[in-house]
């Protein structure tokens, strides 16, 4: 039997991984322990069942529940692995340490604590496994840039919350696979978003181009495709740019590849955010981070609405000014342009979405009522024919 008393204290030990007690499930389960060590059984009852409850919203095996907070877990240690600095003898001797006790509670089974409860009728009990902590945490730091670590390491796309960076539960699953035509421009971005996953020069990306040919949708896809290489994308609403500094700030030394991902970004002539991206974009030291690149969409070549108006102010180098917005787009280093299609292209579309979702239906007419539909939604384009295939699909399951 386990000495209970003495786990319990080994565990109000923990120092590398204190903030283990801000997970419900691990706190609840080490008050527990404590009120199965008191005597009190109608106490101990209670705590034990708080607790099975609280994993239970997780899964049933305690061993891979503490196992998953512990590789999630955000320290001094983490961060140090992170950036790439040295850890050092002490704390490398006191994360062995804790591993080792972390691991011995997770491997505590139900029977050895209801057993101490005194409670005659039923308890609900869990699951406990066999696992090296110390072999599967070596590892993980081992592929750090990989995982990542914290948030990272449990979601790869987040957006800005009340200046805050906050993962998104279900974001668009979106693959490269699920994209049609438009190989030759996605394959820039790809090769872009590889050379900054490896280390070498990347550039800045924007993709401009009309409604709905598949410039976000090739973000998302190409963030889904490499989050297991280390890509995580954090998006951002155009008036939320000045808050770049403050990402910059929090990722830069993230052993993790992040993408900043600007949706329909355009500006006008008096816009405050214009500042904002024109410092990271020329590489101001404030603004600037190895591991973050700008992947912006645009149905705006320069990026800026212009207006009559505007250039007959009463600015004396206004010229200059109008000159400095209109370049902007200049100072990604990477710009690919995304055309609608002509009818050729979007009817090969076409047809790969029906077959993708085994649409049954005569190729002459099909092709006929996707150009019926295009004509309603005001040209074609990729999204035109999804739109067109989805409603046949959807039609077709409720006949």
């Amino acid at each position: 039997m386990t000495d209970l008393k003495g786990l319990l204290r080994k565990a109000n030990t923990l120092v590398i991984f204190r903030g283990l007690y801000d997970d419900p499930v691990f706190s609840s389960f080490v008050r527990a322990i404590e009120s199965c060590i008191s005597g009190d059984s109608d106490k101990a009852a209670a705590d034990y069942c708080v607790f099975a409850s609280n994993l239970y919203e997780k899964g049933d095996d305690l061993t891979e529940y503490i196992l998953s907070i512990t590789l999630q877990n955000e320290n001094i240690y983490t961060f140090r692995r992170g950036e790439g600095s040295r850890t050092g003898m002490l704390l490398d001797e006191c994360l062995a340490n804790e591993l080792a006790v972390i691991e011995q509670l997770s491997q505590l089974q139900s029977s050895e604590l209801t057993s101490k409860i005194g409670y005659d009728e039923f308890l609900p009990r869990y699951n406990t496994g066999q696992i090296d902590f110390s072999q599967v945490y070596a590892d993980r730091m081992h592929r750090i840039g990989e995982f990542g670590y914290g948030i990272y390491s449990r979601h790869h796309v987040f957006i800005m919350k009340d200046g805050k960076i906050v993962p998104v539960s279900y974001p668009d699953p979106i693959r490269l696979s699920q994209l049609h035509c438009y190989e030759a421009e996605r394959s820039e971005v790809i090769a872009n978003t590889l050379a900054f996953l490896s280390g070498k020069p990347a550039n800045n990306v924007l993709l401009y181009g009309d409604c709905g040919t598949g410039k976000s949708s090739t973000v998302k896809a190409i963030a889904n495709e490499y989050a297991s290489k280390g890509l995580r994308l954090i998006e951002l609403k155009k008036k939320q740019l000045h808050l770049i500094p403050d990402i910059v700030g929090s990722i830069s030394r993230n052993p993790l590849k992040f993408i900043v991902f600007i949706d329909d970004l355009s500006f006008t002539e008096d816009d405050d955010d214009f500042a904002a991206l024109k410092a990271i974009l020329e590489g101001s030291v404030s603004s600037t981070a190895k591991n973050l690149r700008i992947y912006a969409t645009s149905n705006r070549r320069h990026l800026v609405r212009e207006t009559f108006s505007a250039r007959e102010g009463d600015e004396v180098h206004l010229r200059d000014t109008m000159q400095e917005f209109l370049s902007l787009s200049d100072r990604f280093g990477l710009t690919v342009t995304y055309q609608k299609p002509d009818k050729k292209i979007y009817l090969e579309v076409v047809e790969s979405l029906a077959r993708e979702y085994e649409i049954d239906m005569l190729r002459e007419e099909l092709f006929m009522r996707a150009e019926r539909f295009a004509l309603g939604k005001a040209g074609r384009s990729p999204r035109a024919a999804k739109q067109f295939i989805e409603l046949l699909k959807g039609s077709e399951d409720n006949d």
